[in-house]
């Protein structure tokens, strides 16, 4: 993502955003049906789609185990000082462009923020969990938005 600044009257195009993002999989949700465990090759996809569409600046990787067991395959996306999203029901053959869009949209994003009827259609109904950033935390505000 890239952000324009306003320099008194010249304005200074395509400051690029130098936070780290980062989609991770679950490396052990299991297919109900098949009981395979697609999170490796949802990597290898996810990596080679990402870069195909200008943002292979977006690293994927995996991890163990991500809680989301009743809802597999889970993918997060996280990136410094932004809101992060742990996504369920990802079907790893299917929803690689979806996964891609949200990734696009999430890097646009100032503080990672979007509500559920802004997301991809394919994400509806996928979200398990939205957290804010860890700097925007304080226990004495009331926090930001109400609801997916």
């Amino acid at each position: 993502m890239a952000h324009d600044l306003v320099l008194g009257e010249r304005r200074v195009d395509a400051v690029p955003d130098t936070r780290r993002h980062r989609i991770t999989v679950c490396t052990t949700c299991r297919d109900p049906e098949t009981r395979e465990r697609p999170g490796a090759d949802l990597i290898e996809t996810l990596n080679a789609a990402l870069a195909e569409n200008g943002l292979a600046h977006v690293s994927v990787g995996g991890a163990a185990c991500m809680a989301g067991c009743s809802r597999p395959c889970t993918v997060a996306y996280q990136a410094d000082g932004k809101a992060s999203y742990l996504f369920g029901d990802i079907e790893p053959t299917r929803d690689v462009e979806t996964l891609v869009a949200f990734a696009r949209q999430y890097g646009e994003l100032d503080d990672g923020w979007c509500s559920s009827l802004q997301r991809p259609d394919g994400l509806k109904g996928k979200t398990l969990a939205r957290m804010p950033a860890l700097p925007a935390f304080d226990p004495g505000s009331p926090g930001r938005g109400t609801g997916a």
